[in-house]
C-alpha cells in the first residue's frame, strides 16, 4: 500500500486545533451502589480528552448569570460521541465541573466541540480504577 500524506486543512477557514492546555476526564453520574443497597450517586468514567482553553465571552457569562448558573470555563476538545450536558468534567488539577452545554464546532480541524463548564457545589469521589 503506497504511503499517503496526512490530511491537512485545505481552506483558509479551517483552523488546526492543538489541544495543548491540559487533560479533562469526563464522567457520567450514575448509581454506583451494589445491587440491593441504597442508591449512591457516583461517577462512571466515559472519556479522557485533551483540551484547549477558550475565552469565556462576556455574553455567555451574563447569559449564565441570568439563568442562575456560574459559568467557570469553556474548553475545546476533540469531538467524541456520548459526551452530554448531564456529565461531570474533572480537570487535571482535580476541580470538578458540570457540563452545561456541548456545542459542535464546524469551522475547525479536527472536528471539535466546546464544553461550557459550571461550578458545582457537590463534589463526587473520583474513581481511580482506569488507566489514562
Amino acid at each position: 500500500m503506497p504511503w499517503k500524506a496526512p490530511y491537512r486543512p485545505r481552506r483558509d477557514s479551517e483552523v488546526t486545533q492543538t489541544y495543548s492546555d491540559g487533560l479533562v476526564k469526563v464522567y457520567a453520574v450514575a448509581d454506583t451502589a451494589k445491587p440491593g443497597y441504597k442508591p449512591v450517586e457516583g461517577l462512571t468514567f466515559k472519556a479522557a480528552l485533551r483540551y484547549e482553553e477558550r475565552r469565556l465571552g462576556i455574553q455567555r457569562y451574563y447569559e449564565g448569570k441570568q439563568n442562575q448558573a456560574q459559568i467557570e470555563r469553556v474548553l475545546r476538545v476533540p469531538r467524541v460521541p456520548g459526551v452530554s450536558s448531564q456529565d461531570v468534567a474533572v480537570t487535571e488539577d482535580g476541580k470538578q465541573y458540570r457540563i452545561d452545554l456541548v456545542q459542535a464546532t464546524t469551522d475547525v480541524f479536527p472536528e471539535s466541540m466546546d464544553l461550557t463548564l459550571l461550578r458545582i457545589e457537590q463534589k463526587y469521589e473520583v474513581p481511580h480504577d482506569h488507566l489514562v
